[in-house]
């Protein structure tokens, strides 16, 4: 079993930055992917960001040149940057890992959300 924890929402002014961290415990043998999505209220739940093992990444076009993905293989860890913060960005921020090989097989992992909220 994999657990997903993360850290680093809260307020910030438009404009600002926040740094969002996920740490995958457990006995984890390999991640294929892993990144975040995100959901506002009355919308539904979008990617913002992955990357892979290799380090390919992929951002939502809204995010683009504001948001950096990076990744830790060796401890499992995924952090977003997120710079020039928009009123447009506030929603719910999921962190995921796509594939996560364990003792138990293969499968996807969320973790529970945290809540990032830009103001004008």
């Amino acid at each position: 079993q994999v657990q997903l924890v993360e850290s680093g929402g809260g307020l910030v002014q438009a404009g600002g930055s926040l740094r969002l961290s996920c740490a995958a415990s457990g006995i984890i043998f390999s991640i294929n992917r892993m990144g975040w999505h995100r959901q506002a209220p009355g919308k539904q739940r979008e990617l913002v960001a992955s990357i892979t093992t290799s380090g390919t990444t992929t951002y939502a076009d809204s995010v683009k040149g504001r948001f950096t993905i990076s990744r830790n293989n060796a401890n499992h860890t995924v952090s977003l940057q997120m710079n020039s913060l928009k009123p447009a960005d506030t929603a719910v921020y999921y962190c995921y890992a796509d594939s996560a090989r364990t003792i138990i097989g293969v499968r996807d992992y969320w973790g529970q959300g945290t809540q990032v909220t830009v103001s004008s």
